[in-house]
């Protein structure tokens, strides 16, 4: 039997469920009102109903009742299960203690920035480090208001993600004042390229 698939979702749904059992809706509400959804992709909830359906494929979940209120859907309530609990601890010490490649969409359009005019790929720069500073400071304030009410580890995803988007700040600045002063550039002719050799 090959072990459960490993996920961001997965992951999340598992550790709402060691709370208490709850349905699917409440499970997303919560990883909302908590802020999650800036590292936990809940915005199609159709994704989490398919999520949970995995796991209880899987044995990692388990249905605790099902109940329908007049005139609304019926509402499945859902528990974590003891090979769940089992799963949700190794998969954070190896998700924790293995970098894993990811692939975002910045580098990727790093790789391919010759494509664009190097007036465009300034303005697009300046549009993302005007938007990142933005973001960093949303973050020290969100930063500020978790540590109000709850102990700092309720924010070590936020402190990361805010040490994560100062350092591509500062890349981006880079790279800007390097495009600026022409440090960086290449033809670009009638629209397109012109490549090398």
């Amino acid at each position: 039997m090959t072990s459960p698939r490993r996920s961001v979702l997965a992951l999340a749904v598992l550790s709402m469920l060691t709370e208490e059992p709850m349905h699917a809706y409440r499970m997303q509400q919560l990883i909302k009102e908590r802020r999650k959804d800036d590292v936990v992709n809940v915005s199609q909830r159709n994704s989490v109903y398919q999520t949970i359906q995995r796991l209880v494929r899987d044995g990692l979940v388990a249905v605790e009742s099902t109940e329908r209120a007049e005139n609304r859907p019926e509402r499945t309530t859902y528990r974590i299960t003891d090979a769940g609990r089992a799963a949700l601890g190794e998969w954070l010490r190896v998700m924790l203690s293995t970098p894993a490649p990811e692939y975002p969409e910045f580098p990727a359009a790093l790789s391919f920035l010759p494509n664009l005019a190097p007036a465009d790929a300034l303005a697009a720069l300046n549009t993302r480090a005007a938007r990142l500073a933005e973001r960093l400071t949303a973050l020290d304030e969100e930063i500020i208001e978790v540590g109000r009410f709850l102990p700092r580890l309720f924010a070590i995803e936020s402190e990361y993600q805010r040490q994560v988007i100062a350092a591509e700040l500062a890349y981006v600045r880079t790279l800007i004042e390097d495009l600026r002063a022409e440090r960086i550039t290449w033809p670009f002719v009638d629209g397109a390229p012109v490549w090398p050799g």
